[in-house]
Protein backbone atom coordinates (compact mmCIF):
# COMPACT_ATOMS: atom_id res chain seq x y z
CA UNK A 1 0.00 0.00 0.00
CA UNK A 2 1.58 3.21 -1.55
CA UNK A 3 1.37 6.66 1.29
CA UNK A 4 -1.53 8.23 -0.66
CA UNK A 5 -3.74 5.28 -0.40
CA UNK A 6 -2.68 4.45 3.19
CA UNK A 7 -3.71 8.21 4.04
CA UNK A 8 -6.99 7.83 1.93
CA UNK A 9 -8.11 4.76 3.76
CA UNK A 10 -7.25 6.49 7.28
CA UNK A 11 -9.69 9.14 6.01
CA UNK A 12 -12.39 7.37 5.10
CA UNK A 13 -15.31 6.32 7.68
CA UNK A 14 -15.52 2.93 8.88
CA UNK A 15 -17.70 0.85 6.30
CA UNK A 16 -19.25 -0.79 9.25
CA UNK A 17 -18.53 1.06 12.98
CA UNK A 18 -17.18 -1.16 15.57
CA UNK A 19 -19.70 -2.01 18.18
CA UNK A 20 -19.74 0.37 20.81
CA UNK A 21 -19.85 -2.53 23.46
CA UNK A 22 -20.43 -1.64 27.62
CA UNK A 23 -16.99 -2.92 28.86
CA UNK A 24 -15.00 -0.96 26.10
CA UNK A 25 -17.13 2.14 27.06
CA UNK A 26 -16.60 1.41 30.79
CA UNK A 27 -12.87 1.23 30.66
CA UNK A 28 -13.26 4.48 28.68
CA UNK A 29 -14.98 5.93 31.06
CA UNK A 30 -12.97 4.63 33.79
CA UNK A 31 -9.85 6.00 32.21
CA UNK A 32 -11.57 9.54 31.46
CA UNK A 33 -13.12 9.43 35.04
CA UNK A 34 -9.31 9.40 36.28
CA UNK A 35 -8.33 12.22 34.07
CA UNK A 36 -10.41 14.29 35.70
CA UNK A 37 -10.09 13.67 39.25
CA UNK A 38 -6.55 12.48 39.90
CA UNK A 39 -4.59 16.10 40.08
CA UNK A 40 -1.25 15.08 38.45
CA UNK A 41 -3.18 14.13 35.39
CA UNK A 42 -5.74 16.96 35.61
CA UNK A 43 -2.86 19.16 36.04
CA UNK A 44 -1.73 18.50 32.07
CA UNK A 45 -5.36 17.78 31.11
CA UNK A 46 -6.97 21.14 31.95
CA UNK A 47 -4.26 22.70 29.23
CA UNK A 48 -6.12 20.90 26.53
CA UNK A 49 -9.37 21.90 27.67
CA UNK A 50 -7.71 25.40 27.41
CA UNK A 51 -6.40 24.74 24.20
CA UNK A 52 -9.79 24.02 22.67
CA UNK A 53 -11.08 26.66 24.69
CA UNK A 54 -9.06 29.55 22.99
CA UNK A 55 -9.56 27.58 19.92
CA UNK A 56 -13.29 28.39 19.79
CA UNK A 57 -13.01 32.00 20.56
CA UNK A 58 -10.51 31.93 17.18
CA UNK A 59 -12.93 29.69 15.37
CA UNK A 60 -15.93 31.76 16.24
CA UNK A 61 -13.81 35.19 15.45
CA UNK A 62 -12.77 34.04 12.19
CA UNK A 63 -16.31 33.02 11.29
CA UNK A 64 -17.52 36.38 11.97
CA UNK A 65 -14.62 38.32 10.12
CA UNK A 66 -12.21 38.73 12.47
CA UNK A 67 -8.59 37.64 11.85
CA UNK A 68 -7.32 35.58 14.35
CA UNK A 69 -3.44 36.65 15.08
CA UNK A 70 -2.24 34.38 17.99
CA UNK A 71 -2.98 32.82 21.18
CA UNK A 72 -1.45 31.48 24.46
CA UNK A 73 -2.14 28.89 26.88
CA UNK A 74 -0.70 29.43 30.93
CA UNK A 75 -0.29 26.71 33.82
CA UNK A 76 -3.19 28.12 36.02
CA UNK A 77 -5.83 27.08 33.16
CA UNK A 78 -6.01 30.53 31.74
CA UNK A 79 -5.63 31.60 28.10
CA UNK A 80 -5.46 34.65 25.81
CA UNK A 81 -6.31 34.22 21.79
CA UNK A 82 -6.12 37.60 20.12
CA UNK A 83 -8.33 38.83 17.04
CA UNK A 84 -8.64 41.89 15.31
CA UNK A 85 -11.92 43.77 14.47
CA UNK A 86 -14.36 45.79 15.60
CA UNK A 87 -14.25 46.35 19.25
CA UNK A 88 -18.08 45.56 19.94
CA UNK A 89 -21.01 44.44 17.66
CA UNK A 90 -22.52 40.82 17.37
CA UNK A 91 -19.45 39.71 16.32
CA UNK A 92 -17.40 40.42 19.18
CA UNK A 93 -19.80 39.58 21.39
CA UNK A 94 -20.33 36.00 19.43
CA UNK A 95 -16.60 35.08 19.70
CA UNK A 96 -16.79 36.30 23.69
CA UNK A 97 -19.31 34.02 24.35
CA UNK A 98 -17.73 31.10 22.19
CA UNK A 99 -14.76 30.21 24.45
CA UNK A 100 -16.44 28.21 27.80
CA UNK A 101 -18.84 26.08 25.85
CA UNK A 102 -16.61 25.06 22.83
CA UNK A 103 -15.24 21.81 25.17
CA UNK A 104 -18.64 20.75 25.71
CA UNK A 105 -19.65 21.40 22.33
CA UNK A 106 -16.59 19.31 20.71
CA UNK A 107 -16.52 16.63 23.48
CA UNK A 108 -20.32 15.97 22.60
CA UNK A 109 -19.38 15.69 18.96
CA UNK A 110 -16.41 12.94 19.69
CA UNK A 111 -18.54 11.28 21.46
CA UNK A 112 -20.91 10.68 18.40
CA UNK A 113 -18.79 10.95 16.22
CA UNK A 114 -16.66 7.88 17.32
CA UNK A 115 -19.84 5.87 18.15
CA UNK A 116 -21.03 5.83 14.81
CA UNK A 117 -17.66 5.01 12.79
CA UNK A 118 -16.29 8.32 11.95
CA UNK A 119 -13.14 8.30 14.16
CA UNK A 120 -10.59 8.23 11.70
CA UNK A 121 -11.81 11.30 9.49
CA UNK A 122 -12.11 13.19 12.80
CA UNK A 123 -8.96 12.57 13.91
CA UNK A 124 -7.61 13.79 10.39
CA UNK A 125 -9.58 16.81 10.70
CA UNK A 126 -8.36 17.25 14.53
CA UNK A 127 -4.45 16.96 13.37
CA UNK A 128 -4.92 19.29 10.63
CA UNK A 129 -6.87 21.64 13.06
CA UNK A 130 -3.71 21.44 15.14
CA UNK A 131 -1.02 22.06 12.69
CA UNK A 132 -2.85 24.74 10.99
CA UNK A 133 -2.62 26.80 15.02
CA UNK A 134 0.83 26.04 15.46
CA UNK A 135 1.90 29.40 13.03
CA UNK A 136 -0.05 31.39 15.68
CA UNK A 137 0.90 29.98 19.09
CA UNK A 138 2.56 32.77 20.92
CA UNK A 139 4.57 31.29 23.73
CA UNK A 140 6.74 27.99 24.69
CA UNK A 141 4.06 26.45 26.72
CA UNK A 142 1.47 26.54 24.08
CA UNK A 143 3.93 25.24 21.85
CA UNK A 144 4.21 22.16 23.52
CA UNK A 145 0.70 21.44 24.52
CA UNK A 146 -0.21 22.13 20.65
CA UNK A 147 2.76 19.60 19.48
CA UNK A 148 2.19 16.97 22.03
CA UNK A 149 -1.78 16.80 21.33
CA UNK A 150 -0.92 16.80 18.04
CA UNK A 151 1.59 13.92 18.30
CA UNK A 152 -0.83 11.89 20.19
CA UNK A 153 -3.53 12.39 17.67
CA UNK A 154 -1.33 11.73 14.65
CA UNK A 155 -0.15 8.16 16.52
CA UNK A 156 -3.80 7.60 17.00
CA UNK A 157 -4.52 7.93 13.57
CA UNK A 158 -1.90 6.64 11.81
CA UNK A 159 -1.35 3.50 14.30
CA UNK A 160 -4.39 2.92 16.09
CA UNK A 161 -6.65 0.40 15.84
CA UNK A 162 -10.65 0.83 15.22
CA UNK A 163 -11.67 0.44 18.62
CA UNK A 164 -8.97 1.86 20.40
CA UNK A 165 -9.58 5.35 18.05
CA UNK A 166 -12.94 4.77 19.52
CA UNK A 167 -12.66 4.45 22.97
CA UNK A 168 -9.74 7.24 23.10
CA UNK A 169 -12.55 9.82 21.04
CA UNK A 170 -15.45 8.70 23.45
CA UNK A 171 -12.51 9.13 26.59
CA UNK A 172 -11.93 12.33 25.58
CA UNK A 173 -14.91 13.48 24.61
CA UNK A 174 -16.21 13.03 28.12
CA UNK A 175 -12.94 14.85 29.78
CA UNK A 176 -13.64 17.95 27.49
CA UNK A 177 -17.47 17.78 28.91
CA UNK A 178 -16.28 17.19 32.25
CA UNK A 179 -13.36 19.74 31.84
CA UNK A 180 -15.94 22.45 30.11
CA UNK A 181 -17.68 22.15 33.33
CA UNK A 182 -15.10 22.57 35.87
CA UNK A 183 -13.83 25.83 33.91
CA UNK A 184 -17.38 27.42 33.87
CA UNK A 185 -17.89 26.43 37.42
CA UNK A 186 -14.21 28.51 38.39
CA UNK A 187 -14.99 31.43 36.65
CA UNK A 188 -18.82 31.74 37.51
CA UNK A 189 -17.72 31.16 40.65
CA UNK A 190 -15.31 33.87 40.51
CA UNK A 191 -16.37 36.47 38.03
CA UNK A 192 -13.70 39.13 37.51
CA UNK A 193 -14.44 42.14 34.77
CA UNK A 194 -11.58 40.34 32.66
CA UNK A 195 -13.35 37.15 32.47
CA UNK A 196 -15.34 35.97 29.27
CA UNK A 197 -18.76 36.91 30.94
CA UNK A 198 -17.32 40.08 32.36
CA UNK A 199 -16.33 41.07 28.80
CA UNK A 200 -19.51 40.13 28.05
CA UNK A 201 -21.73 42.13 30.13
CA UNK A 202 -19.22 45.44 30.03
CA UNK A 203 -19.84 45.03 26.02
CA UNK A 204 -23.77 44.14 25.87
CA UNK A 205 -24.78 45.34 29.44
CA UNK A 206 -26.27 42.10 30.31
CA UNK A 207 -25.13 40.90 33.45
CA UNK A 208 -22.82 38.62 34.04
CA UNK A 209 -25.33 35.83 35.90
CA UNK A 210 -26.93 35.15 32.71
CA UNK A 211 -24.09 35.12 30.43
CA UNK A 212 -23.13 32.21 32.52
CA UNK A 213 -26.32 30.91 32.21
CA UNK A 214 -26.50 30.98 28.27
CA UNK A 215 -22.41 28.96 28.54
CA UNK A 216 -24.07 26.65 31.37
CA UNK A 217 -27.46 26.03 29.26
CA UNK A 218 -25.15 25.01 26.26
CA UNK A 219 -22.97 22.80 28.53
CA UNK A 220 -25.75 21.24 29.75
CA UNK A 221 -27.56 20.31 26.46
CA UNK A 222 -23.90 18.94 24.95
CA UNK A 223 -24.04 16.86 28.17
CA UNK A 224 -27.71 15.61 27.92
CA UNK A 225 -26.62 14.32 24.36
CA UNK A 226 -23.32 12.46 25.27
CA UNK A 227 -25.22 10.80 28.14
CA UNK A 228 -27.80 9.40 25.55
CA UNK A 229 -25.60 8.25 23.25
CA UNK A 230 -23.75 6.21 26.10
CA UNK A 231 -26.30 5.08 28.79
CA UNK A 232 -28.07 2.61 26.42
CA UNK A 233 -24.40 1.09 26.20
CA UNK A 234 -23.52 1.09 29.47
CA UNK A 235 -27.31 -0.84 30.01
CA UNK A 236 -26.89 -3.22 27.12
Amino acid sequence: MDWLEAITERVRPAAQAPELAAPALVAALVVAAVAVTWRPAWAALRLAVTLVHELGHAAVGVAVGRRFTGFVLRSDMSGHAVTVGRPRGPGMVAMTWAGYPAPALLGSALVWLGAHGWSAPTLAVGLLALLAALPFVRSGLTAAVVLGTGAAVGWLWWAGTAVLQQQALVAVGVVLLVGAWRHLGAVAARPTPASDPGTLARLTRVPTGLWVLSMALVCGLATWAAVAELVPVVRA
